[in-house]
């Protein structure tokens, strides 16, 4: 049992969610303010104390990315200045998680940067859904809890109780994620075979699998631009796919996603509110269906608090 209070803190990237798990848990947000001088800098203000506290920050390093990294870094400090016992940054969303590895001569390894960048603002564990390569959390000298998103989308999928389903990954790279899903669904996989010319922009080549006739799910774990998932169901359809369904669990949506999506052959795009959607920015669209994921990053804040095991909130 932990003798610390768990104290629970969010920034400005999702503070609605840091609301959500409050609730959750039973307790009030932290009292904080994040501010910016003049020139933009970033400036943080704790308005309670943190002393020999267990503490939990809320921040998604989603857009505006860099402003968001900074913000969390600097809270980060902050509590470690003021003798907070652990400090764990549950970050649902983590950005740079694309650029893990070196592609071709010359290229930084961005998410081993920002896992040192965290670890050394005095972060003791970090706690993300869903990255988008699972090495990332080797790139961590603290503890990683990854807690999946396939779990919560699969019980919604569940609750519709749909016949000839197939699920199907839109690269191979995500062939692990879908098979996931395929096997709680208990239902066939088929994969997208696809050649990258550059960044954002996909060809679909080929469907491996078979899709004719079939409800189509397809699973990722974020979408950007969109055009990967919108190719790829027009590709199915071509195919001879009924009704096309998508899944993520970041919906990141860059413009023009949403006007893709609301123009696409897909029916429905189910996402989690691990990063806010700023319709604002990044427009409307009918197509869309958010769940929470309140509830389980509360009680995967809660077992990590009282030192009782992560792994089992995902146990079949």
């Amino acid at each position: 049992m932990n003798n610390h209070k768990l104290k629970l803190f969010a920034c400005n990237a999702n503070h609605n969610l840091g609301e959500e798990i409050a609730e959750y848990l039973g307790v009030s947000l932290g009292m904080c303010q994040v501010k910016r001088f003049a020139d933009g800098e970033i400036s943080v203000e704790i308005g309670e104390s943190v002393r020999g506290a267990d503490v939990f920050i809320v921040q998604p390093t989603c857009a505006p990315v860099n402003d968001n990294l900074m913000e969390l870094l600097i809270m980060i400090d902050a509590m470690r200045r003021a003798s907070a016992a652990r400090i764990s940054a549950v970050i649902p969303y983590y950005g740079y998680a694309r650029q893990e590895r070196k592609s071709k001569a010359r290229d930084p390894i961005s998410a081993k940067l920002v896992a040192n960048l965290i670890t050394e603002a005095g972060a003791d564990r970090m706690i993300s859904m869903d990255l988008h390569a699972g090495a990332i959390q080797g790139f961590f000298d603290i503890p990683v809890d990854h807690l999946p998103g396939v779990p919560l989308l699969a019980e919604y999928y569940k609750s519709l109780d749909m016949t000839d389903l197939v699920v199907v990954s839109p690269d191979v790279g995500g062939v692990v994620r879908a098979r996931n899903m395929a096997n709680r669904l208990g239902v066939d996989l088929a994969i997208i075979d696809k050649r990258r010319e550059q960044a954002n922009k996909s060809e679909v080549m080929n469907v491996i699998g078979d899709i004719r006739n079939k409800n189509v799910i397809m699973v990722d774990d974020m979408i950007d631009t969109a055009g990967t998932i919108t190719k790829g169901a027009k590709a199915l359809r071509d195919m001879g796919a009924k009704e096309i369904y998508a899944c993520c669990t970041h919906p990141v949506f860059s413009p023009p996603a949403m006007e893709r999506i609301e123009q696409s052959v897909i029916t429905e795009v189910l996402t989690t509110n691990t990063i806010p959607i700023d319709r604002q920015r990044q427009g409307e669209c009918s197509k869309i269906k958010v769940l929470s994921v309140a509830s389980l990053l509360g009680e995967a804040i809660m077992r990590i608090h009282e030192s009782l095991s992560v792994s089992r909130l995902f146990d079949d």
